[in-house]
């Protein structure tokens, strides 16, 4: 299936006419609608970007301390231990401290992808492993002391190593099902449970036919969006599955979608994060669009989508969604009846003697009797204006009288009338 030219032509027109103050109203408008009066009035929201580099620096400082503390201590032992004349033992505790100290700055360097979730598993987990192991032991002591004979007030080797035992024990017990249930894990204080409160504008989760559309990237480039764009992981997957479809309108429909992600990642205007959408409420959803809804609740997001029914299904589970194409025409030119405006008739229309032409943004405008004027540039009087959720229609008839324009009516030199 090819695009016939006057379609290519709309298309030029509608991605390159659009003036940056009516676009940002537009979307301030949409906003308005959505988020309360505390979200949008938020000033100390940081730019895309500062936070992130912020975070990286303090990061590399803590990282050096964390090095200059364990030269510190390597040095302490190795002058220790020289100062007996234990050469030897001296130089291996520097190397075996400094060794260590090493491979714990590798493994969080390299460790990219840290979730806070497992780390409180395996953190609460150990905790609570040696918790129950003092209580237990606390039970087990007399016991065990009974059955070996010991009647010694200090413990005795055996002791030790059944102690051991048992928070070992205990403490693999604590972590495995901690980590195994780290999704479900909440702490709550009888009748408070906290949540995550969210300061300023709610982040964006984009959708598949929004990446592919590739305008999400031409909006991203003029900076006025100042929020966190997320891309889940399931919906990478499925561009990469278009992209390696048999079907060549599919295929470069799912290729497009990666080169415009991949534009929006180099854009240093706008923060774009990979999500791995590991939570336990997308465990048994398996659409794409379901999931999308549920991942834009659990982080109190909005989703930015084309398609109409996941507009509708977002907005009936009360979560907020952005249509790019209703953004699209509410930039359009607002036309009343009775105004004049210049327009090429390019083709004709479904009625006899109708003419279709365009105006720069791409709204379609049928004209009466205007058939005869083919490809003629034309004045004409709107008559009326449909709007419809494909977008707006403006129906017209030829002017007879020649085209002014407003600085014409009040003195000023005649204006030519647009191409």
């Amino acid at each position: 299936m090819t695009a016939s030219p006057s379609s290519l032509c709309r298309w030029a027109r509608r991605s390159d006419s659009s003036p940056r103050s009516r676009f940002s109203l537009a979307v301030q408008h949409a906003e308005a609608r959505q988020l309360p009066a505390a979200s949008m009035n938020d000033s100390n929201s940081p730019a895309p970007g500062f936070g992130t580099d912020r975070s990286k620096l303090i990061l590399l400082i803590l990282r050096a301390v964390f090095l200059f503390l364990s030269i510190g201590i390597a040095s302490s032992i190795l002058f220790f231990l020289f100062d007996r004349q234990a050469y030897v033992l001296g130089t291996i505790s520097f190397v075996i401290v400094m060794a260590i100290a090493i491979a714990v700055l590798a493994g969080d360097v390299m460790a990219k992808n840290k979730q806070i979730t497992s780390i409180s598993s395996v953190f609460f987990g150990l905790l609570m492993g040696f918790l129950l192991a003092s209580l237990f032991w606390q039970a087990l002591q007399p016991i065990v002391r009974e059955y070996l004979g010991v009647q010694a007030v200090s413990s005795t080797r055996p002791e030790q190593m059944i102690q051991l035992l048992l928070t070992i024990i205990t403490c693999y017990i604590s972590v495995s099902i901690l980590f195994q249930t780290k999704e479900d894990f909440r702490f709550i204080i009888p009748y408070v449970e906290f949540s995550k409160q969210l300061k300023g504008a709610k982040p964006l989760v984009l959708d598949t036919s929004v990446i592919i559309d590739g305008r999400i990237a031409d909006i991203c480039d003029t900076g006025i969006i100042d929020t966190k764009l997320i891309v889940p992981r399931f919906v990478l997957q499925e561009l990469q599955g278009i992209a390696d479809s048999s079907d060549k309108i599919k295929r470069n429909r799912g290729r497009r979608g990666l080169d415009v992600l991949k534009k929006m990642q180099s854009n240093t205007k706008v923060e774009v994060q990979m999500h791995e959408a590991n939570i336990a409420e997308l465990r048994e959803v398996l659409k794409v669009d379901e999931r999308l809804v549920v991942l834009a609740k659990v982080l109190s997001a909005r989703v930015v989508t084309n398609d109409f029914n996941l507009n509708k299904i977002a907005q009936i589970q009360g979560v907020d969604v952005i249509n790019l194409n209703e953004l699209a025409n509410a930039l359009k030119l607002v036309a009343l009846p009775g105004e004049i405006l210049f327009v090429k008739i390019v083709k004709q229309g479904d009625q006899i003697g109708q003419g279709v032409g365009y105006l720069d943004d791409g709204t379609m405008v049928v004209v009466e009797q205007g058939r005869s004027a083919l490809g003629q540039e034309v004045n004409i009087t709107v008559t009326s204006v449909l709007q419809t959720p494909a977008g707006r229609m403006i129906f017209g008839r030829i002017e007879a009288r020649p085209f002014v324009s407003t600085a014409v009516a009040a003195g000023a030199a005649p204006a030519q009338p647009p191409a």
